[in-house]
């Protein structure tokens, strides 16, 4: 089990570095390595997150529980430290970087002491939280690899989204997401691919939870994901050709159902597609080159980079879907498959 990811990585060319690189600086009470010198402080999701830390979800903020039964639920730090768990098992030589959390929608109270008061004149004592979505990565600093002159790190991390279960009702299956995967050091995008991706894990314990997580990562194909990625940068588009990409990308969101069977999916918003069409020009690491070409791995990066806007419980479904339809236009370049209406 521990050789499964490390090892063959390791035998097929990727880079390991120190465990422990110049500056960390050790966090003894969850056994993480900080190594934010490595990292520049962009966050991996933007849209509406604000940053947390792992002591607050534990000390401040409530559990939400099943209403019928008043049974709990996975806590968003429970969920974090089951992960952490897991990573260590799998990289028992390596050190990671404590996690890095993102969560939205904060669902406000206060304690019956404080049932009078106006809101303007709450305590801090007085009130309580907790966040609807969560979402956390966790990077190991010391597994590397470069793709068109962009380092990346293995990347471990999940998506936890209260609004999917029915906390009305009666204690059920709890829905998490879960992914291991790379991340781009220079833009901080996260590259995901469906063999590194849980679009839904369906559990019902701590014990259950903690199976499925080790299964993921035990079947993780990091040199597969890798060669994919590489490979991308083989291909170009012209100026041209990604111009008519973009537009059919857009004609896509009005398409009839009848017409959209047949071609695959695109889930990327007008929005989003309008900062990859600005990025194609402004992006200083990923944006076309002196002809106006771009090859598919910085398209593919303008796309992770757009991704960015997404809300916390679509995020990561959006990033497999850019993974995807990058390597189907890769395709489409080398031949032809059902990706080629988005270049016609």
């Amino acid at each position: 089990m521990d050789t499964s990811i490390f090892e063959i990585s390791q035998e097929r060319g990727l880079e390991i570095k120190s465990v422990i690189p110049e500056r960390s600086v050790l966090q003894r009470n969850d056994n993480t390595i900080s190594s934010s010198s490595l990292y520049l402080p962009k966050p991996f999701i933007e849209a509406n997150t604000v940053e947390m830390n792992l002591s607050h979800l534990k000390n401040k903020c409530v559990i939400p529980v099943f209403s019928k039964d008043n049974e709990r639920t996975i806590a968003h730090q429970e969920f974090i430290e089951i992960v952490q768990g897991c990573t260590s098992r799998v990289f028992p030589n390596h050190a990671f970087d404590k996690p890095e959390i993102r969560v939205s929608h904060e669902i406000k109270g206060r304690i019956p002491e404080a049932i009078q008061k106006h809101a303007k004149d709450l305590l801090d004592h007085e009130r309580t939280q907790y966040f609807e979505r969560m979402a956390f990565v966790i990077r190991i600093p010391g597994i590397t690899e470069t793709i068109n002159g962009n380092e990346m790190s293995l990347v471990i991390g999940g998506v936890r989204s209260y609004n999917l279960e029915n906390l009305y009702s009666k204690k059920s299956f709890e829905k998490f997401k879960f992914f291991v995967g790379f991340q781009v050091k220079v833009c901080c995008n996260l590259c995901v691919s469906t063999d590194g991706f849980a679009e839904e894990m369906r559990v019902s314990s701590y014990v259950e939870l903690q199976s499925k997580i080790m299964e993921v990562l035990q079947n993780y194909n990091a040199e597969k994901h890798l060669v994919k990625m590489k490979k991308l940068s083989e291909y170009s588009l012209t100026e041209h050709q990604f111009a008519t990409l973009l537009g059919r990308s857009k004609l896509y969101q009005y398409m009839p159902k009848r017409d959209k069977i047949n071609v695959p999916a695109l889930n990327f918003n007008d929005g989003q597609l309008n900062v990859v069409a600005k990025d194609y020009y402004e992006d200083e690491h990923f944006g076309r080159n002196t002809d106006g070409d771009i090859n598919l791995w910085n398209m593919y990066n303008l796309f992770t980079q757009a991704n960015k806007s997404s809300y916390i419980d679509t995020f990561l479904d959006r990033n497999v879907n850019a993974f995807d339809f990058s390597n189907g236009i890769s395709e489409v370049l080398n031949g032809s498959n059902n990706y080629h209406w988005f270049l016609s």
